[in-house]
């Protein structure tokens, strides 16, 4: 379902009545790529101050920028993971103003004529509605330098090490309604940008930041005017800044005032928008193309060896969770939420209950990874030793419930479960006599909690605790519902 005209979003109940939010959103992805986008100067993060810049980069007199095919390649193939139409020809130009972190005066980007052109992207709502976000554009420019404020009492520096880092802006249509919306969308595009390798989606760092265009509106009625929120660096934030920008711009014009076309920033720790600068339009840049490259041509013969090296995107990756695993879609969603996850899915469960597989990654891994703080690629628990335990299971030679013990060990010392089971003594009692010694022993001490199950027949689940109690959690749950049930059948029909 498209996100734009006819569909309902989150409404804003006003002192006059109810207001709908748009919102777009301008994303800077930086490519993935050793080299600048002009230059062959490095792009590490964490460098020291100024190690990384080329003549070009420092806008030296007589220097040229020269392309680097490999971002060109980067950008075309996220613009195919998009759905998107690729330019066959595109130029560079110059978009001119003055900043200190900008060594030339002017930003080599695109403008008319971008690298890549409309795409899309589908993201599912926690309600199961998917949503249609159209892409209206992606273009590659250059990164601007980094103004320092905190390194003196009185003076700014200036860090040249990301002037000339290639960026993707990927630009989309105003097709969001709500906060969720916006969060989902820069959520689902980073993992398609994860999933190409063409970003690697480090908000902290700022190699993926996020310029959210939002207005409010009658539901039906033209747009109104909108306020950028700029660099926004994280989901949380992205939501935080979408509800409190449309609510203070309803507050405003129900006020009797008017919203002011303006570039804003986003406070974290007040959990509010501030005013920055007025917004620059087109003309004020003064945009030309640049004298100094050629307009882009790109060969048929080069898009497609690109489009045929695409892996399986998060879209059809969840469709075939479902169909090949009978994995729900919320399941299915959450799998392949992360490439990390996906592949961390697949192999776990390889030849297994898939199910059972997603249900321990979503419950008692994801739990543990939340609490430490890690990327599944950092899990302590190796897809193959969490397989492991789980053939034990389908075994018979742990329980469920001593899977969760043995779990616990895995994630404290990334042992093998087969020999954290023997070496501690898990193994599940399966010994029908033994079973049957316990389950003698828990009636014999109960007579009266035996008397109270002739009215309370839900009493047995508190016999099936005093059983797996006395057998140290090990004795196989089956076993002793069944033991359980002939035995007070036996008793209690004498």
């Amino acid at each position: 379902m498209s996100a734009g005209e006819g569909r309902n979003g989150a409404v804003i109940e006003g002192t006059t009545g109810p207001w709908e939010i748009v919102i777009g959103i301008e994303v800077h992805a930086q490519v993935s790529s050793r080299a600048k986008l002009f230059s062959g100067a490095a792009t590490a993060f964490g460098a020291e101050p100024n190690s990384q810049v080329s003549l070009v980069d420092a806008a030296m007199p007589g220097m040229l920028p020269v392309i680097n095919e490999y971002c060109v390649e980067q950008a075309v193939r996220t613009g195919l993971g998009l759905k998107a139409q690729i330019n066959r020809v595109s130029v560079f130009d110059r978009k001119n103003y003055f900043y200190p972190d900008l060594p030339a005066g002017y930003q080599i980007s695109q403008y008319k004529s971008p690298i890549v052109g409309e795409g899309e992207i589908l993201i599912d709502m926690p309600g199961g509605e998917t949503i249609r976000v159209g892409i209206e554009r992606l273009h590659l420019e250059q990164d601007a330098g980094k103004s320092l404020h905190d390194q003196h009492p009185s003076l700014s520096y200036v860090d040249l090490n990301r002037a000339g880092v290639a960026l993707m802006e990927i630009v989309s249509r105003p097709d969001m309604r709500s906060a969720e919306e916006a969060a989902a969308y820069v959520r689902k595009l980073r993992a398609i940008l994860r999933y190409l390798g063409t970003c690697d989606g480090n908000m902290e760092q700022g190699s993926m930041r996020a310029d959210v265009n939002v207005s409010v509106r009658r539901p039906g009625a033209p747009y109104g005017t909108r306020c950028e929120i700029k660099n926004v660096n994280s989901l949380r934030f992205i939501q935080q800044a979408v509800e409190y920008e449309a609510r203070r711009q309803v507050d405003v014009i129900e006020a009797g005032g008017t919203i002011r076309q303006e570039t804003r920033l986003f406070d974290s720790r007040k959990g509010e928008t501030r005013s920055m600068r007025s917004k620059e339009e087109a003309h004020d840049y003064r945009y030309f193309p640049d004298p100094d490259l050629l307009p882009l041509e790109l060969d048929l013969a080069f898009i497609e060896t690109i489009r045929a090296s695409l892996p399986e995107l998060p879209d059809a990756k969840r469709a075939r969770f479902m169909r090949d695993f009978g994995l729900s879609a919320y399941d299915a969603g959450v799998m392949v939420s992360e490439k990390e996850t996906a592949d961390y899915f697949e192999a776990v469960s390889k030849g297994r209950d898939a199910k059972a597989a997603a249900n321990w990654i979503m419950g008692d891994l994801f739990a543990h990874l939340n609490k430490a703080g890690l990327e599944i690629s950092a899990s302590p628990v190796s897809a193959d030793n969490l397989g492991r335990m789980l053939d034990l299971i389908a075994d018979g030679t742990i329980s469920g419930r001593i899977a969760k013990d043995v779990f616990v060990i895995m994630v404290e010392t990334g042992g093998d479960p087969a020999r954290i089971v023997d070496e501690r003594g898990l193994r599940q009692v399966t010994d029908s006599s033994a079973i049957e010694a316990a389950v003698d022993a828990v009636i014999a001490e109960n007579a009266a909690k035996v008397e109270e199950l002739k009215t309370k027949p839900t009493m047995l689940g508190w016999f099936v605790g005093q059983v797996m109690k006395k057998t140290g959690g090990k004795a196989n749950p089956q076993a002793v519902n069944e033991v359980l049930k002939a035995k007070l059948a036996h008793v209690l029909g004498g």
